[in-house]
């Protein structure tokens, strides 16, 4: 699938860009999920500030991208002219990622946490639009990334309360990894203790409704 063209407005003379979004929901819960749930209420504040912005809204959970396994290894270091077909349709579906992530001008990411860590199939999506010589690349002073220029909204969702924490692994790795494809500017908004029950669920909504708040005020 290949993006559409980024429209554009006139204003005093001058091309105005419309801010293009990209929301990734990694959560299994669908619509019971919080951090879906905070994910929308990011992209309506965004689209509050930028009326004319574009969404591009990708489910993990309810259309799952294939894992990256040795064949589709393979396919990747096949040189384009030498691929099959296969290899050509497997190597594609990253490209449709690649491209959204590089069209967009802010990232939206729903990431719960499972077992102390981010989803596989957010995982997944990492491991596709990762790609050396695309959204990254070596030189001689070491790794630059080259999706530069953007900013990510992490909505965060927890069953306990890891903030600031040695079971935090979350913050860290999604700092590394964004920062490694060349995001820095980045805004973590923590939902945390909801499975520890209604006043803890009610405090830790509280808390990510007062972080967004500072990120958008």
């Amino acid at each position: 699938m290949r993006m559409k063209p980024i429209e554009c407005r006139q204003t005093n003379g001058f091309k105005e860009t419309a801010m293009n979004i990209l929301q990734i929901n990694a959560s299994i819960r669908g619509d019971a999920s919080t951090s879906t749930r905070i994910a929308d209420d990011i992209v309506q504040r965004l689209r509050t500030r930028h009326p004319d912005a574009r969404l591009v809204r990708r489910d993990l959970a309810a259309a799952p991208h294939p894992v990256l396994d040795p064949s589709a290894l393979q396919a990747l270091f096949t040189p384009a002219g030498e691929r099959t077909a296969q290899q050509a349709a497997r190597v594609a579906l990253d490209d449709t990622l690649i491209a959204e992530v590089q069209a967009a001008d802010a990232l939206v990411l729903g990431v719960p946490m499972y077992n102390l860590n981010v989803p596989v199939q957010f995982k997944t999506w990492i491991d596709a639009i990762a790609r050396a010589g695309v959204t990254f690349r070596y030189t001689e002073t070491g790794p630059e990334g080259l999706l530069k220029g953007k900013t990510a909204y992490v909505a965060l969702a927890r069953g306990g309360r890891y903030r600031g924490t040695d079971f935090d692994t979350q913050v860290p790795y999604l700092r590394t990894v964004l920062g490694f494809l060349g995001i820095t500017d980045i805004h973590f908004i923590h939902a945390e203790g909801l499975n520890m029950g209604p006043d803890a669920v009610q405090q830790g909504l509280a808390e990510a409704g007062a972080a967004l708040d500072a990120v958008f005020a």
